[in-house]
């Protein structure tokens, strides 16, 4: 396997379990697994998150081709650099169990709201509302859709997407995405079997500490290195 692959399918999977485990998403998808069947979640979830990460190594190999390499690696460079501060600031910053309370907060309320139209038992009223249901509902379970909604749009425009994008600007798309997916499978595996009790046994301030040190070493290895042309 050519090296260039190895090297970005490490970087990548390194990022991106050191990014997910403790983040929003794998906290929605501890909590959903807990309420509903978990082969759902897991690939509402999973799916979510594998597009993503192709969506964004395509834009991050584009990009070269659009703009210079030697621009989009100094790009990239510089936000491994930001990152990783970030990421070492908010393990400071926020307290152990905040995003998993304010996730938990969010999905409660979005409960409540439908609350009332899950207490209807009778089959007429059931068939009219299946006809009422959204194209893709007829198609696909509304749990895994609301799974992989939740999941996309949390993951949208995330520090991890934007580190994705620049990792693939900057390495093999291809190790990238396969890194990526590897990574999103074995944290959203862990998120749906373990539950909310795993959840509440993770450090986030020491997942972000590696988390920052990763990006910085990512940054400072991009900014020794030669930029091909």
């Amino acid at each position: 396997m050519d090296l260039s692959v190895v090297q970005g399918f490490t970087k990548s999977l390194a990022m991106t379990v050191l990014s997910e485990i403790g983040d929003k998403t794998f906290f929605a998808a501890a909590i959903l697994a807990m309420r509903y069947p978990r082969r759902l979640v897991l690939t509402g979830c999973l799916g979510a998150l594998i597009v993503m990460t192709i969506l964004s190594a395509v834009v991050g190999w584009a990009a070269p081709n659009l703009i210079p390499r030697k621009w989009t690696h100094h790009v990239t460079t510089v936000l491994f650099l930001v990152f990783g501060l970030w990421s070492i600031w908010d393990a400071f910053k926020e307290g152990e169990a905040e995003d998993l309370a304010e996730v938990e907060k969010e999905l409660n309320a979005g409960m409540k709201g439908h609350g009332g139209e899950s207490k209807e038992n009778d089959k007429d009223a059931d068939d009219l509302k299946k006809q009422r249901r959204p194209f893709l509902t007829q198609f696909f379970s509304p749990i895994l859709l609301k799974a992989f909604s939740i999941t996309f749009f949390g993951e949208w425009g995330d520090k991890s997407q934007l580190a994705t994008i620049g990792l693939a600007a900057d390495e093999n798309p291809l190790g990238v995405v396969l890194g990526g997916i590897l990574g999103q499978a074995l944290c959203t595996t862990a998120a749906v079997l373990g539950g909310k009790s795993l959840a509440t046994q993770i450090s986030e301030k020491i997942v972000a500490l590696s988390g920052g040190v990763l990006f910085i070493i990512f940054g400072i290895q991009s900014f020794l290195s030669t930029v091909e042309s």
